[in-house]
């Protein structure tokens, strides 16, 4: 199911054919702090399993999606159990996890806002499945977005580009104006392969800055200015 308020189309701009008509937001690591509890999950349940997974590990399997994660343990680790097996144990142990509440990351509630104040369309885009991302939104907060785009939503989740341009496609914009905002290098390859401006907000694994890309510490330095930068510089 969709999650679906009432600013479900690209603004107006009727003085401006070439200014900013949407935010395209990752979730885990951008967001909600929820990349350690991903890892927790992993970890703790391979620990049980005989295997002590690795900082090597780790920067393999940030920013999903589950099918290479899963992928990657299997491989790396050859503990007898199924995809579909091991996908179960580590979606429940996640959840688990969540039962407390997830953390926002610093600055993503004064975004959020300042899309808001400001009219600009915000879609939430996750490679995790709808059932994580329903929970998580008792944290974030569903009405700050247009809708919200799963990994199970869609044919071919991040790195390829089709959640983004899904996101594009029902908000009526143009990728090039919309600015993607992601934490691993997964998610930055999706949405320049959708074609969007990315500010990249590394959370595990490095990113190094490239051409219609820019790499900031923080989600406290992205404001209404920058995102309209970004875009006016590719149009």
């Amino acid at each position: 199911m969709t999650t679906i308020s009432t600013a479900t189309r690209a603004p107006d701009r009727g003085d401006d054919d070439r200014g900013l008509q949407a935010v395209l937001l990752d979730m885990d690591g951008t967001l909600v702090d929820t990349e350690d509890f991903w890892w927790q999950a992993e970890a703790s349940l391979f620990a049980e399993l005989g295997h002590r997974l690795t900082a090597e590990d780790r920067a393999q399997v940030v920013g999903g999606p589950m099918s290479r994660v899963i992928d990657h343990l299997l491989s790396s680790t050859g503990v007898d159990l199924s995809p579909a097996d091991l996908t179960v144990l580590i979606n429940q142990r996640f959840v688990d996890l969540l039962g407390g509440g997830v953390p926002l990351m610093p600055g993503a509630e004064r975004l959020l806002n300042t899309l808001a104040a400001h009219g600009i369309p915000a879609a939430l885009v996750s490679a995790s499945h709808r059932h994580i991302i329903d929970i998580v939104l008792r944290s974030l907060g569903a009405e700050h977005f247009a809708f919200t785009v799963a990994g199970d939503e869609v044919p071919r989740t991040k790195p390829h580009p089709d959640p983004y341009l899904e996101a594009a496609r029902r908000l009526g914009a143009d990728p090039a104006r919309c600015v993607v905002v992601e934490d691993a290098p997964t998610g930055v390859r999706a949405a320049e392969a959708a074609g969007c401006p990315v500010i990249a907000v590394p959370s595990v694994a490095p990113i190094e800055p490239a051409p219609g890309r820019l790499v900031l510490p923080s989600l406290e330095q992205v404001d209404l200015e920058l995102l309209r930068s970004l875009v006016a510089s590719r149009v």
